[in-house]
C-alpha cells in the first residue's frame, strides 16, 4: 500500500535503529533532509540537458545520492556527457552537498540571502551545545541566537558562493 520505495525507507530506518541500539522513530518524516534556500536558481538548466525525463531522472539521482563521493561521481558523469556545467548546475551540486552535511547535524531549514543567513535546528540537533556558545563567544559580531533553536548569521552574503562558504564554515564550528 504504501509503495516499494517508502517501504524500503521505513525497513532502512527501522534497521538502522536497532543497530544503533534504539528504537525505531516512524514519527519522523521520511527523507527529513534539510530545506536550503539560497535564493539563486540551483537547477539543471534546460539548454544544458534538453530532454525533460533525463532531467527528471538526474534529479531524482543527485536527491538520492547518499555521500559525497556518489555526488562527485554523478556530478563528473554530467560533466563527462554534457560539458562544463554552467553556474546554476554547480549551485545545485554545492546545495546538496551542504545538505548531506547539515541534515546529519540535525540542521532542518536554511535560509540564506545578501543580508546573511538564518539557520533552524531539530528539536533534538546532533550537535554539542558547546560548539554553538565558542561560536557565539568567539564570532559574536557574525553568529547570534535568533530564537531557542534557531541561529542567525550576521554578515553580508551577495551572491550564491558566499552564502555556500558561510554555511560551510558555520557546518566546521559546529563539528
Amino acid at each position: 500500500e504504501v509503495g516499494f520505495s517508502l517501504y524500503t525507507e521505513l525497513l532502512n530506518r527501522a534497521v538502522e535503529s536497532l543497530k544503533a541500539g534504539r528504537a525505531p522513530d516512524f514519527d519522523k518524516p521520511v527523507n527529513a533532509a534539510t530545506d536550503i534556500n539560497l535564493h539563486t536558481p540551483a537547477l539543471l538548466p534546460g539548454s544544458y540537458v534538453e530532454d525533460v525525463h533525463l532531467r527528471l531522472v538526474l534529479y531524482k539521482r543527485i536527491a538520492a545520492a547518499h555521500s559525497r563521493e556518489e555526488l562527485e561521481e554523478l556530478e563528473a558523469e554530467i560533466v563527462d556527457r554534457f560539458g562544463p556545467a554552467p553556474t546554476p548546475t554547480r549551485v545545485l551540486f554545492d546545495l546538496t552537498t551542504v545538505k548531506l552535511r547539515t541534515t546529519a547535524l540535525g540542521i532542518t531549514r536554511i535560509e540564506a540571502g545578501p543580508k546573511g543567513a538564518r539557520v533552524e535546528f531539530s528539536e533534538t540537533p546532533n550537535v554539542d551545545p558547546a560548539h554553538i556558545i565558542k561560536l557565539l563567544q568567539t564570532e559574536s559580531r557574525r553568529y547570534r541566537l535568533d530564537g531557542p533553536n534557531r541561529l542567525r548569521i550576521t554578515v553580508e552574503l551577495p551572491d550564491a558562493a558566499a552564502r555556500l562558504a558561510a554555511i560551510a564554515t558555520l557546518i566546521d564550528g559546529l563539528r
